[in-house]
């Protein structure tokens, strides 16, 4: 295996599926990257055995085919620090990969590409297309709702589900909820689909789409979740579990509404936590015509209060919430105004734009 490639060439795809490779493996060659060479197209191949990622670049030099892996974190740093523009020289010898470039010289060790684990597709996969643009709404906005270490692994991740020319996201770590949607190529007599995608293939996932307009090809299989761009496929297994009817999380017939400046409630709420309990995050909101009253204080005896003018003409109401959960939805939001609706101080609130209901966040109350 002998080939050569510009530093920039190589670093992009090389970037991509170093993020993939855990620091500590069971196995010795999730280490390594995957360098496969066909037919002048090189592919760099990154796993951790959950979630697989293949970058890809053409080779603008004759190359010799064939298949090696080489340690990733030690390739990447010699990449990193060779100089702008640099030509790289690879070739194998002896189970050596020999690496050269102007004046500097590297070998590595490798491993046989027979012991790397690959994830093969599946034929009984459904798949779709959508702008990578939307698939990274639908992420950024639900994604922070995920579960971190919840002993129901179903919570740890993201839920993804079909529907008419839809894709639908849900994250949920029980106390709160995060639902958003974005239009796919889905036709409409298809029948929906329900995928729990786990933390990391989500923020890989999340990652990879940079380039909005292009088009990503999804698919779905009984146990994996594969997106293929114009340079790269991602592969992650899929959470095998149940995740919870959603739909009956969702509040219903919330008498009260509030609209509110999202940036100026958002920074008055800011202001607030500061002397909030570090522990559990309480803060009182007090609705009155017209204005909201937002209160805070902690073992220490502290206190702080914050005003703010807001659209609401219904009868006083005090309400408990954890401020991080409020801070999350609000930071996630674009819209200039914010619409939260409520039905007494033990249900949940419903908070959505202004402007849209492509997304909803449901924020359950806490007693303080």
């Amino acid at each position: 295996m002998q080939f050569s490639i510009l530093r920039e060439d190589l670093l992009k795809p090389l970037q991509l599926v170093v993020g993939v490779v855990e620091r500590k493996q069971t196995m010795p060659v999730l280490s390594n990257v995957l360098f496969a060479i066909e037919n002048q197209q090189l592919s760099l191949t990154g796993s951790d055995s959950e979630v697989e990622l293949i970058g890809r670049v053409t080779l603008a030099e004759a190359a010799d085919d064939g298949e090696i892996t080489i340690p990733a974190r030690k390739l990447m740093d010699i990449c990193k620090n060779l100089p702008a523009e640099a030509l790289i020289n690879f070739r194998l010898d002896e189970q050596k990969m020999l690496i050269s470039s102007g004046r500097s010289r590297f070998t590595l060790t490798t491993l046989p590409a027979s012991d790397f684990p690959q994830m093969s597709e599946q034929e009984d996969s459904f798949s779709f297309e959508l702008p990578q643009g939307n698939l990274r709404y639908i992420i950024e906005r639900t994604s922070f709702a995920m579960a971190q270490q919840d002993v129901r692994y179903y919570l740890n991740g993201l839920l993804l589900e079909t529907g008419p020319n839809r894709l639908r996201a849900v994250a949920t770590d029980g106390h709160r909820l995060a639902l958003c949607d974005a239009e796919a190529g889905i036709a409409e007599d298809n029948a929906p689909h329900q995928v729990i995608v786990p933390r990391k293939g989500v923020l890989e996932l999340a990652r990879l789409m940079s380039d909005e307009n292009a088009n990503v090809r999804i698919s779905l299989g009984a146990n994996y979740i594969r997106a293929v761009g114009k340079d790269f496929t991602f592969t992650s297994k899929l959470v095998d579990g149940k995740f919870p009817d959603y739909d009956r999380v969702l509040p219903r017939g919330g008498d009260k509404l509030v609209v509110a400046q999202r940036q100026q409630l958002r920074e008055a709420l800011n202001r607030a936590s500061i002397l909030s309990n570090e522990k559990y995050r309480g803060i009182r909101l007090q609705f009155e015509q017209g204005l909201l009253r937002a209160q805070a204080n902690n073992p220490e005896q502290e206190a702080a209060e914050e005003e703010v003018s807001i659209d609401y003409n219904n009868s006083l109401l005090d309400i408990g919430f954890n401020v991080s959960y409020l801070l999350d939805v609000l930071s996630v939001m674009t819209s200039t105004e914010v619409r939260i609706t409520l039905s007494d101080a033990n249900s949940s609130a419903l908070l959505q734009e202004g402007d849209n209901s492509d997304s909803s966040y449901v924020v359950m109350p806490m007693r303080l």
